[in-house]
């Protein structure tokens, strides 16, 4: 049925969350490629939301949208900063979409009055799809997370279809990892390894053997350790990897490689012994430990105690710094903060950026945020939510719109600068209804924006509902606005800027998800340039 020259990788947890399968994924995804295979990735999600775009940054950290306006799992977010593909929406699939799918098909007749059941309807809908991204993509190898810990509940139909994948497709062709915690006890002062083994055993249970069993650890492993859970875990003992906690994860895949992955992997899966070549990611890694200089950017927002909330946002600001050789430190300020402290905790900032968001809480200290930066000269950057509360500001600042907003935090305003388009108005549901992918902007010549970019449009990825209203185009413009990007009709406002200033730039769209940590996205590199003169100006001064 399927291309059985496709290979398939499943990367399985166990113990407990949190153990960096997404980077294990990631980093393997990278050396696959560095050997000149493609590849392609997904996240297979066990939680009942048929997408993560409805639920709480708290409960999930960010949502990650790809090109073509799916809303997914921030590890979707790794794997393409690691192996610089983009995805789509075959990349994440949750236990949501998949009961969506199934009960769509029932209602519509398609299962022929058969009894719906979890084997073979639901297996089979997780199987489609996981197939689907193979031949979306041409890709050789599909790497495929499940999500949660091997024993949860809700993660048992997504094994039960990754152990009917590898007897379709044939061993040879199905490679599993398992992605484990080896803790270490201070008190006998040595690893542990039976959490593995009992993870293990309990895989076994499910029909699974792993291939290759990578052991997450913060301190070296023993060299026992190794031939205990090769012996225990039924698995060669070179295919027990060791993961150690490294201070910059951009390092894992020259450590996994190092411990010989790479080529297990290739080995097992018949895909031959080509050369790794990691040339350029070392030579990344050579320039972010030359970063000695510290600029210090302020991330403004109302999620800040979760940095997940953000972690597109805060990668794409160090990728930027190790182009312009700096290490940029974020200080993570919340909005909410702002609004009951005022602003001294932004002084002494390089750079101010505000990210995207939702609802009217902390709205008001994010336009502080930006008034400070506008009357103090500092470089700002607001992305989505941030472009539109700069526009708010400035409009209150012009006689007659002190009362300026946007619809979404006041309905009944009488000057809402920003604010759904005319096809827009009604009642819309949350999830599902907002501008969401890649859409083309044109950018106007003499700008920050066409200086940062060097061209005349580009794509870039969208995720909001509320557009710049048009209306107050012209009075914005008047007081020092430049509208520097619009949609190819010109109908739609995509970026803002202010003339007089070293960089105050607003887009409506997320830059920071095309960013790579080899080649970081023309405008954060164009904020974290100005910064870097801010912050050598203030020096200057005071030294003066």
């Amino acid at each position: 049925m399927e291309n059985a020259k496709t290979k398939f990788i499943f990367v399985t947890g166990g113990v407990v969350s949190g153990l960096g399968k997404g980077i294990t994924a990631a980093s393997l995804g990278r050396l696959l490629k560095a050997r000149g295979l493609t590849v392609a990735a997904q996240k297979l999600d066990p939680y009942i939301n048929v997408d993560p775009g409805t639920m709480s940054p708290y409960q999930h950290g960010e949502v990650f949208v790809t090109e073509d306006g799916a809303e997914t799992d921030l590890d979707l977010g790794h794997y393409e900063r690691f192996i610089d593909e983009d995805l789509n929406r075959f990349s994440n699939l949750t236990t949501g979409k998949v009961y969506w799918n199934v009960l769509h098909k029932e209602r519509a007749g398609k299962y022929l009055g058969e009894t719906v059941q979890v084997i073979p309807h639901v297996t089979n809908e997780i199987k489609a799809f996981l197939y689907a991204v193979g031949h979306k993509t041409g890709a050789q190898v599909v790497i495929s997370e499940i999500g949660g810990s091997v024993g949860d509940i809700e993660s048992q139909p997504f094994l039960e279809a990754i152990r009917q994948v590898a007897r379709e497709q044939g061993r040879e062709n199905c490679l599993f990892l398992h992605v484990t915690l080896v803790p270490y006890l201070a008190s006998s002062g040595e690893h542990k390894s039976k959490p593995t083994q009992h993870s293990v055993h309990e895989l076994q249970g499910m029909g699974i053997s792993p291939d290759i069993i990578v052991c997450r650890c913060d301190e070296p492993l023993e060299a026992d350790i190794f031939e205990k859970i090769a012996l225990f875990c039924n698995v060669g003992k070179d295919c027990v990897i060791e993961n150690r906690t490294l201070p910059v994860l951009y390092e894992a895949p020259l450590m996994l490689e190092k411990n010989g992955l790479g080529d297990i992997v290739c080995r097992s899966l018949g895909l031959g012994s080509a050369p790794c070549d990691l040339s350029e990611w070392e030579e990344m890694l050579r320039r972010m430990e030359r970063s000695e200089r510290v600029v210090r950017i302020a991330l403004v927002g109302k999620y800040v105690r979760l940095h997940d909330a953000y972690l597109s946002v805060a990668e794409a600001l160090r990728h930027a710094g190790y182009e312009r050789g700096v290490k940029v430190e974020i200080d993570w300020v919340d909005a909410e903060c702002l609004e009951t402290e005022g602003t001294a905790s932004l002084e002494g900032c390089a750079g101010i950026i505000v990210p995207g968001g939702f609802g009217g809480r902390g709205i008001e200290g994010m336009i502080a945020a930006a008034r400070f930066a506008r009357e103090n000269g500092v470089p700002y950057f607001g992305i989505c939510l941030g472009m539109q509360v700069a526009v708010i500001e400035l409009a209150r600042s012009i006689p007659g719109l002190e009362a300026a907003n946007s619809r979404e935090f006041s309905p009944d305003g009488a000057d809402c600068v920003i604010d759904l388009m005319p096809d827009q108005q009604g009642n819309l549901p949350k999830g599902g209804t907002m501008r969401l992918g890649s859409y083309p902007c044109r950018i106007a010549g003499g700008t920050r924006l066409h200086e940062a970019y060097q061209k005349a449009e580009v794509g870039e990825r969208h995720r909001h509902r509320y557009e710049f209203n048009n209306d107050y185009r012209g009075r914005l413009e008047a007081a020092g606005m430049t509208v520097s990007g619009v949609s190819p009709d010109g109908r739609l406002v995509e970026a803002v800027e202010l003339r007089e200033h070293l960089f105050f730039v607003g887009v409506q769209y997320h830059p920071e998800f095309k960013s790579r940590p080899n080649r970081a996205h023309p405008l954060f590199r164009a904020f974290i340039e100005a910064s870097r003169i801010r912050s050598e100006e203030a020096e200057g001064g005071e030294q003066a």
